[in-house]
């Protein structure tokens, strides 16, 4: 009996087989190798970094969320969900009203500090005057002096003068006066502004106040946003000023002064106190977290020119 032997096709070489792997350098596969473990350090190193500054955020999260007794053991998940914890903190007397006054606080001294600060930074990056370069280096001098080092003759004079001491205005009514690391900040961002934009305006016939509102305003948004959450955080966590012109009265206290009366109301109910912490944090962290695209935007762009 005879056999006929068929002679089989060889297989086909799939793509990055032998032959593709054959054909590379190894000067090719070194430097893939290198940017496969650069890839890899780097986004460890994010990875590592961003872990470092959220867990703490966790952990009071889930210290607030425990009961009284969990909370003061080293147990770190709880065994019960208590979300009751921030409805008692909300409802503890004095915590609204620390709420408010912080609101009224941070709104007002926001509002006072742009609107008074934008038209000296305009005035500073737009105009020519004689003694322009001495006003811009007193104001970066004023941005070097301590609000301590002026506490005391600043206290007397609403205190003895101004008979406000007991209330937030000695803090709210000299931001309507600017403040000089915001007129500094927007200067440097006007400055980026084309000086075309401004002359045309005024060969349309328009105003200094018209300009500044109309064209210079809507270009500087970024600018006055990043300005405007600086001051907003500065005075939502401000607890020196509170302390030295509101500490005499419980009616006039911020959260920042406030929460450290309810630390000590409550030392042995670290679940109260991790809530009250996260309630004060919480909009600080909402504001930066839908504003944060205009604030880079804004801080970014005040070094282009100077």
């Amino acid at each position: 009996m005879t056999h006929t032997v068929t002679a089989r096709p060889p297989a086909p070489t799939a793509p990055g087989g032998p032959l593709c792997t054959a054909g590379r350098s190894p000067a090719a596969r070194t430097a893939r190798r290198k940017a496969l473990l650069h890839w890899i350090a780097v986004h460890c190193l994010g990875i590592a970094a961003a872990l470092f500054f959220i867990m703490p955020f966790v952990f009071i999260l889930l210290t607030s969320l425990m009961d009284d007794r969990q909370a003061l053991t080293s147990a770190l998940w709880p065994r019960s969900w208590n979300w009751d914890n921030y409805a008692n903190v909300w409802n503890a007397p004095g915590f609204l009203t620390w709420w408010r006054n912080t609101l009224m606080y941070a709104g007002l001294g926001t509002l006072f500090t742009v609107v008074s600060s934008l038209p000296v930074a305009y005035a500073l990056a737009k105009f020519r005057f004689r003694g322009r370069r001495i006003a811009t280096m007193l104001v970066i001098s004023a941005m070097m002096l301590p609000p301590q080092v002026i506490i005391v003759p600043m206290y007397l004079f609403w205190a003895k003068q101004m008979h406000m001491t007991g209330t937030l205005w000695p803090l709210i009514i000299p931001m309507a006066f600017g403040d000089a690391f915001s007129i500094f900040l927007l200067r440097q961002f006007l400055l980026t502004i084309p000086n075309e934009y401004v002359d045309a305006a005024k060969v349309d016939g328009c105003g200094e106040l018209r300009t500044l509102l109309r064209i210079v305003v809507p270009l500087a948004k970024p600018g006055i946003a990043a300005v405007a959450l600086f001051q907003f955080f500065y005075c939502w966590n401000d607890y020196f000023g509170p302390q030295i012109y509101a500490s005499d009265n419980p009616a006039a206290w911020t959260l920042s002064y406030g929460l450290e009366s309810f630390k000590d109301n409550h030392h042995t109910n670290w679940n109260l106190t991790m809530a009250a912490t996260l309630l004060v944090m919480a909009p600080v962290i909402i504001v930066f977290f839908f504003a944060q695209k205009a604030f880079i935007e804004g801080v970014t762009l005040t070094g282009v020119k100077g």
